[in-house]
């Protein structure tokens, strides 16, 4: 059965004794005054009567339950069932600073997109010298067998996550980029029918740009995709099952869309083309949208041993008879060893300077950059090249002797396969943490949708590392969510 945490209803929580402590804080300044763009929600929420706030908190906990929004939690022996974590103060961004993170985001995802297409093709980047051979020789995520291919459009990466922090000094940064099949975005939409619930008047007082509209410009997106010919595309969406950590937002998009949601053994190929099982028979399929990873979607090109996705897939993509999104071989440019690279691809591809900066990045494979990092880390944040969820990363400062003398072993072992970057003061957010609020770090993943055009939904989802202090804000890993406002001009 589900839990949710208890809330009692006498404590008046209100922003009065609310301090900084030094960090950047995303609704106040560093005098203790709320932005302009926060003043209206700060006020509300001053003006409440006591124990009113954490009734609403409790309540959009029930919500979330209600919505089937939980995940289980196995490591405590008993299986127990829980809401994903969600705050009720939002994240709020202003529009002149909105409007410079969506031009960024847009240079990055077109530039990323021209580095796949060359490098499954002429690979002119590496013949020019602006990366190194190596780098893609060794990268674990390139697929040898999408070498050649010509996805639809000439679009490889069509949803991107891109993760972007804030330092002390109020700097945004790209933290890494997610192109293969970037989870997350359904909890952007339903944190939004929670806010929206909990301070209707307040927030159409506020000009939030809506989020609402995702479903259907994804939506759009596929069935741009589709092969020529096809008036109405029958688009799916591919699923490796309940038993993925991500299913509720597979079924939530397929249902939002409209459209069906399938499992590999639902599919099959036959005579050219894709067809779905239904019980009316066979049923072409146009399009997939897939959240089932490269080396699963085809056990003939990729894992043989693979028993979630459809044999022969690959052979009716490269006939042109199906789109897939995101195009496999995207995945090479989630490798952090290539991220440290953005900057040069930016330049070399589009001729312009990245509009939002990398985190400066050590590259372990360097002789030079690997010595300083080993001598340097209780200060740096190390990191695996194809790893995510907050896994196979060190905190140096927060780590222990022993886990420090672990990485180094690691590093000296892999030097490829690690990055290292400085331990930032990410920025914060105030939160509900018992009957007062507290700064809590938080991280912001905009979602793009690379279609007839480039489209960045307003926001996001706003992680946050929910536990005092910590920096990771993986839901793995202890974190939680808020909404992300952002104000319209």
């Amino acid at each position: 059965m589900a839990t949710i945490p208890a809330y009692g209803s006498a404590a008046a929580v209100s922003f009065n004794n609310y301090q900084t402590e030094g960090f950047y804080d995303e609704l106040f300044d560093d005098n203790g005054q709320p932005r302009p763009e926060a003043q209206q929600l700060v006020g509300r929420i001053n003006s409440l009567m006591p124990g009113e706030l954490l009734l609403r908190q409790g309540a959009a906990e029930k919500l979330l339950l209600q919505m089937g929004i939980t995940f289980n939690v196995y490591s405590d022996g008993q299986g127990t069932e829980r809401i994903f974590p969600f705050d009720l103060v939002p994240r709020i961004v202003a529009a002149a600073e909105w409007s410079r993170l969506e031009e960024g985001l847009r240079q990055r995802i077109k530039a990323l997109n021209l580095f796949i297409n060359d490098i499954y093709h002429d690979q002119q980047i590496i013949k020019d010298h602006v990366v190194p051979h190596w780098l893609l020789a060794d990268a674990k995520s390139y697929r040898a067998a999408c070498h050649g291919l010509n996805p639809p459009r000439g679009i490889w990466c069509h949803v991107t996550g891109t993760d972007l922090v804030r330092d002390k000094s109020g700097q945004i940064y790209v933290l890494e980029d997610n192109l293969r099949t970037p989870s997350g975005v359904s909890y952007v939409l339903q944190n939004r029918l929670i806010m929206k619930r909990s301070f209707p008047q307040i927030f159409d007082a506020s000009r939030v740009r809506p989020v609402g509209d995702y479903p259907g410009r994804l939506l759009q997106m596929l069935e741009y995709l589709s092969p020529s010919g096809v008036p109405n595309p029958r688009v799916v969406v591919l699923t490796p099952g309940v038993y993925n950590s991500a299913y509720y937002e597979h079924s939530f998009l397929a249902q939002q869309m409209g459209v069906d949601l399938v499992e590999g053994r639902d599919l099959v190929v036959k005579d050219g083309f894709v067809f779905m099982r239904t019980t009316s028979g066979f049923e072409r399929v146009d399009v997939i949208y897939r959240r089932i990873d490269d080396d699963f979607i085809d056990p003939k090109v990729f894992r043989p041993d693979s028993l979630l996705g459809v044999a022969g897939l690959m052979d009716v993509y490269r006939a042109g008879r199906v789109a897939l999104a995101n195009a496999p071989g995207t995945g090479v440019a989630d490798d952090k060893v290539i991220y440290a690279y953005v900057p040069q691809i930016i330049k070399y591809y589009l001729n312009e300077d990245p509009i939002i900066p990398n985190v400066p990045t050590y590259i372990c494979a360097d002789d030079e950059q690997r010595d300083y990092v080993l001598q340097n880390l209780d200060k740096l944040v190390v990191k695996a090249a194809n790893e995510s969820g907050g896994y196979g990363m060190l905190v140096g400062p927060h780590a222990t002797p022993e886990d420090r003398l672990k990485f180094a072993g690691l590093v000296k072992d892999n030097p490829r396969n690690y990055i290292a970057q400085p331990t930032l003061s990410l920025s914060r957010v105030p939160t509900i943490c018992g009957d007062h609020f507290e700064g809590r770090h938080v991280d912001l993943r905009p979602y793009i949708l690379y279609g007839e055009q480039i489209f960045v939904l307003p926001g996001g989802l706003t992680r946050v590392a929910l536990r005092k202090g910590s920096l990771v804000v993986n839901s793995s890993q202890g974190g939680g969510s808020k909404d992300t406002w952002v104000i319209e001009d």
